[in-house]
């Protein structure tokens, strides 16, 4: 079994003590977002393949991954770097830090152990598809050598996003909207160009009606990468969390609503004030990164779906998806959650 950490949250930036307790107890365990009873997920011996990480700030996250090392676990880090305004990214680490963070992964732990993510993709007055262009060249050109490959996907305006980013938009005044198809392609041949130059691999994360030579599909969670770390074959088989990914199975350890970085574009988070509340309330020593909230002794999700879409208002954005149109169905997913973030 390969163990996700986590597209729910951000565990090496805020839940990495509880993270090393659990790994050293062997086990967690983890509220079930689509109802029943929670899932217990080991974290060691013969169960457990290997970890992937994801991320937008690894720093305080170095001693977990010693340990992890020390367990002799392989694990890969999905570190994701956007470079975005503060407008659309409220907490993150600065760019430049994010960078010298990925090229520490690669000292210490290989040039496989680490993969750049450009994702979401969100074209707005900010960022419209020039600024892309030019900040992902830039990005690109800091990490040569960090990375042998980056992960790009464009922003899905679920339900839960379309709050989010409408609520930010209304605060920062920009606009956002969601371009056509050939100018989602035109925009991956030249990002995939730039990478190329810097000797990286633009592959495109679960949206099959783009993919193309200049953009084949991710593999996020990768068991072929993860059998390079560890030096020998790490068998699983392909189980996509929904259609066009074309992911190994693994189990999910986060629980949704508990980053605080304050995306504008977030899936996973339903206000960043909950996400705060939820942090100050976690308990490092706990088995569960968030605890269950048990109405009338059932054990009960924090969270009803995954990716990205919840219940939620239309965007109040000038142009974008209207309130008319309904979200994207939120996909069934069998064994485990699904992803972007992004983290």
């Amino acid at each position: 079994m390969i163990v996700s950490a986590s597209y729910r949250t951000d565990i090496p930036a805020f839940y990495g003590a509880w993270f090393v307790n659990r790994l050293e107890a062997g086990f967690c365990r983890v509220v079930n977002p689509y109802g029943g009873a929670p899932i217990r997920v080991p974290l060691g011996g013969p169960e457990v393949d290997g970890f992937v990480f994801w991320t937008r700030n690894a720093a305080p996250f170095a001693a977990a991954l010693d340990a992890v090392a020390a367990h002799r676990i392989p694990f890969v880090v999905h570190y994701t770097v956007t470079g975005y305004p503060r407008a659309l990214e409220a907490a993150t680490p600065p760019a430049a830090r994010a960078v010298a963070a990925m090229r520490g992964l690669r000292h210490r732990f290989g040039p496989r152990a680490v993969v750049w993510r450009y994702d979401p993709i969100l074209v707005t007055s900010l960022t419209e598809t020039g600024w892309h262009i030019d900040n992902f060249a830039r990005l690109a050109a800091a990490l040569a050598g960090a990375t042998d490959e980056v992960v790009v996907s464009f922003a899905q305006f679920y339900a839960k996003t379309q709050t989010n980013l409408g609520a930010a938009a209304r605060r920062h005044g920009f606009a956002w909207r969601d371009p056509e198809p050939p100018e989602k392609r035109d925009l991956l041949r030249r990002l995939a160009a730039s990478a190329g130059e810097r000797g990286m691999r633009l592959t495109l994360c679960t949206q099959p009606g783009l993919v193309e030579a200049a953009a084949p599909a991710a593999r996020c969670i990768d068991a072929e990468r993860l059998s390079d770390v560890a030096g020998r074959r790490i068998a699983a088989r392909t189980k996509g969390n929904r259609p066009g990914c074309a992911c190994a199975e693994s189990r999910d350890i986060g629980a949704y609503d508990s980053c605080p970085q304050g995306c504008a574009y977030c899936y996973a988070v339903r206000g960043q004030a909950l996400a705060r509340r939820r942090l100050h309330g976690h308990d490092p020593a706990g088995e569960f990164l968030a605890a269950p909230r048990p109405p009338a002794g059932r054990d009960q999700a924090t969270v009803s779906k995954r990716p990205p879409g919840e219940a939620g208002g239309p965007s109040a954005a000038p142009f974008g998806p209207g309130a008319g149109e309904p979200p994207l169905a939120t996909p069934t997913i069998a064994g485990r959650s699904s992803r972007s973030c992004s983290m």
